[in-house]
């Protein structure tokens, strides 16, 4: 449900500092379910999405999401112009602040389009009728003989046209027309939407003038470094300051506490020992001069290598039940021609976005203004209100773009550190993280071990099917002594199981968290993925069929399961990427020698996905050939974007399967930079080639996630098809294959 209102030109002017004039709208959006739910109050409408069309044409849509490369502003901003009849050369973009009017504002979950592309284009709609109206009377015909067209509105009868511009003071005026009466364009008559648009921020990234959080400045602005404990949730035991103290441009040096967030809300922060320069680069070289003696606390001796044997005995050996369970997996194993069984690991991962976490703040007395590249501006104002009992209305998040995010940028332990020193030292200051804090203080992707069981009949077909799972729950970030998969995990994957199989049976297993764990880009999809793709692959050989085949099989009949979600699932659909992304990769046809394919398919965030690889292997060097995916997201708003989304899903995705690993070793992360934590090199990157499905008529559905879960167990099969190894633990690096 939405509800669109027009805004009083004063409190535009309050909320935004924009000047006034013209129509504007503003949509009170109700979207999934841990979203905020604007309301009428005493003082008004609360409206959570904006749009002004100013008397000189312009256009400006207020996005509320934050833009950290996919292309959110421009997607958003195609809805409207498609629904006003704009020209694009009129549309603009002004990133809202961190506000609770602006209902859920936390930019994840691949949910941006699917939950506010309709309200947006409602928007759009409502100014076009506003503007014929004016015209209409303006001509003295009836508004169905008008038409709007590239900022004009047209009299059908003489051909006489207005421009939008010329009618804005005056459609202003105008009530709302009635949301029932509102009409919205067919698919065949788009012009935006399911093109290709290029981004509208375009200019400002390819000219240097696009403004990220590392690129603020303001008067009078410090700079600050911050010593944190390798071990995580150390403290400082003593420190020596003196050489620190020596580097030109460092202007004090004082120990952070940690702060502790309450259990179930936000993050804190890990404390340490600040620097405070001049300039960022004294900051840097100031604390590495420091000597430290940390109380390296509990974690001291963990160990990830060993965490991993413990987790592959504990999936190895009866779980934790979890609901949904099928049929009978004992009875299906025992009756069986063939039965399966194989154990399947993920690492640590990190996110390392090229944009290390960084935050501009200045507590002044009784306000907080902070200049940060946010993926949830609202927690991070919650936040500082919480730990420096500010009125939360006298905090202020200005949102950055962000040079890239994948999750870590959700939580605001950088921000809260930032407000911390300058709330210390008076004055306005920027903390910079390094890539090493980056690495070696993040909150991780959790590690995984899992244990798969299948059986086979005599013809070949799947009777049972067994998966028991362990890994560090992202729940423990926010509630101590959580150390079992959490119910949203599970469903990202597993207990969602795609394929129609009678005897199913999912059981998770403890798993205690000794590092921090978050979110990262598709979340626990990952694991999932590897695990179920590799194992389908798997049992597709010891049943000697085609694994493209054998997942068509897995997947029954067509069928559509409603449940709870707006979004069925739909097997027909499913079967569609798998077939179509098997033929853009001739799979079947004959290989060179050493060269292998290896598909994997994927739901998640209500998208189908299917991926074909092609790799090389000379003397257990893999390299990447080609990587075909197709994606079925429903209405495809803009095309380009989906493309480069999915492009950079197969990198990401390529940089994990090959390289990535965070490990500790006492407790300690072991990785510091990118020469131990490597990305995909451009020389190493494969030909890439995306396929968006015709789905115009469905709802559209997640983007930004769904391409990287694939992309690991179709390499891993594609190795097995090139060399008869099977890998079922990454890094290909730790097995020297890269």
């Amino acid at each position: 449900m939405s509800t669109i209102q027009k805004i009083d030109r004063r409190d535009f002017v309050k909320l935004f500092g924009l000047a006034s004039g013209g129509i504007i709208l503003g949509c009170s959006v109700a979207a999934d379910s841990k979203d905020f739910i604007p309301s009428e109050h005493a003082t008004g409408f609360h409206p959570n999405l904006f749009i002004h069309l100013q008397k000189n044409g312009n256009i400006i849509l207020i996005a509320s999401r934050s833009e950290m490369g996919q292309g959110i502003r421009t997607s958003l901003a195609s809805a409207i112009a498609e629904e006003l009849e704009a020209d694009w050369q009129y549309i603009s973009v002004e990133q809202a602040i961190g506000h609770e009017k602006y209902g859920n504002q936390n930019t994840d979950g691949s949910r941006s389009v699917r939950t506010r592309l309709e309200p947006m284009r409602k928007m759009g709609a409502t100014a076009k009728m506003m503007l014929i109206t004016v015209a209409a009377k303006k001509w003295n015909i009836a508004t169905s003989a008008c038409k709007a067209a590239n900022h004009f509105v047209i009299n059908t009868i003489t051909n006489e046209q207005i421009f939008f511009g010329d009618l804005a003071a005056d459609a202003a005026k105008l009530p709302i027309p009635k949301e029932k009466n509102i009409q919205l364009k067919k698919v065949k008559d788009f012009k935006f939407i399911g093109k290709t648009l290029k981004s509208i921020d375009l200019k400002d990234f390819t000219h240097g003038t696009a403004t990220y959080g590392i690129d603020v400045r303001i008067p009078n602005m410090k700079f600050a470094a911050i010593a944190r404990s390798p071990v995580t949730f150390g403290s400082v035991k003593s420190f020596t300051k003196n050489n620190a103290e020596k580097v030109a441009g460092v202007e004090a040096i004082f120990e952070m506490p940690r702060l502790i967030p309450p259990t179930g809300k936000f993050f804190g922060m890990l404390g340490g020992v600040a620097v405070i320069a001049n300039n960022t680069w004294a900051a840097f070289q100031g604390k590495i001069a420091l000597d430290i003696e940390w109380n390296k606390g509990a974690n001291e001796n963990f160990d990830s290598e060993e965490f991993k044997k413990i987790l592959t005995k504990r999936v190895q050996k009866t779980g934790k039940l979890v609901p949904g369970v099928l049929g009978n997996v004992n009875t299906a194993f025992d009756t069986a021609a063939k039965t399966i069984e194989a154990t399947y690991h993920v690492p640590f991962l990190a996110h390392t976005p090229m944009e290390v976490p960084n935050a501009t703040a200045w507590f002044q007395e009784d306000k907080i203004e902070v200049w940060a590249p946010v993926q949830d501006p609202q927690t991070a104002r919650s936040e500082l209100a919480h730990f420096f009992e500010i009125p939360i209305e006298k905090i202020t998040v200005n949102v950055t773009f962000l040079g890239g995010g994948f999750g870590r940028k959700s939580k605001s332990d950088f921000v809260v550190e930032a407000v911390a020193i300058s709330k210390k030292i008076n004055a306005p200051v920027q903390v910079v993280w390094t890539r090493e804090d980056d690495i070696q203080n993040s909150f991780y992707h959790a590690t995984s071990a899992q244990y798969l069981k299948g059986s086979i009949d005599g013809q070949g077909k799947v009777t049972g099917w067994l998966q028991r799972v362990g890994f560090p729950s992202i729940v423990s970030s926010f509630k101590p002594l959580s150390e079992y998969g959490s119910g949203f995990e599970l469903n990202q994957g597993f207990t969602n199981n795609p394929y129609a199989i009678k005897n199913f049976r999912l059981e998770n297993v403890k798993a205690e968290a000794n590092l921090r764990i978050g979110w990262m880009r598709s979340v626990v999809h990952i694991h999932s993925a590897f695990g179920i793709n590799s194992f389908v692959d798997e049992l597709a050989f010891a049943a000697q069929k085609d694994p493209v085949q054998f997942h068509l099989e897995l997947l029954g009949k067509d069928r559509i399961l409603k449940g709870k979600s707006k979004f069925p699932f739909n097997s027909k659909r499913f079967k569609n990427v798998l077939t179509t992304t098997a033929d853009m990769a001739n799979w079947g046809a004959e290989l060179p020698k050493n060269h292998g394919l290896g598909i994997a398919i994927h739901y998640s965030f209500y998208s189908y996905i299917a991926t074909v690889v092609e790799v090389s292997v000379l003397d257990r060097k893999v390299k990447i050939e080609n990587i075909w995916t197709t994606i079925d997201c429903g209405l495809a708003l803009n095309k380009d974007n989906i493309t480069n989304q999915l492009e950079g899903a197969a990198i990401f995705g390529m940089s994990l399967a090959m390289f990535g690993k965070i490990s500790t070793k006492d407790g300690a992360v072991e990785q510091n930079n990118f020469f131990d934590y490597q990305m995909t090199r451009m020389k190493d990157t494969p030909n890439i080639h995306i396929n968006i499905v015709d789905a115009m008529h469905e709802p559209p559905t997640g983007v930004g996630e769904p391409g990287v879960p694939v992309i690991a167990p179709a390499i891993c099969n594609a190795i097995f098809n090139a060399t008869g190894e099977r890998v079922r633990s990454l890094p290909l690096s730790d097995l020297g294959m890269v």
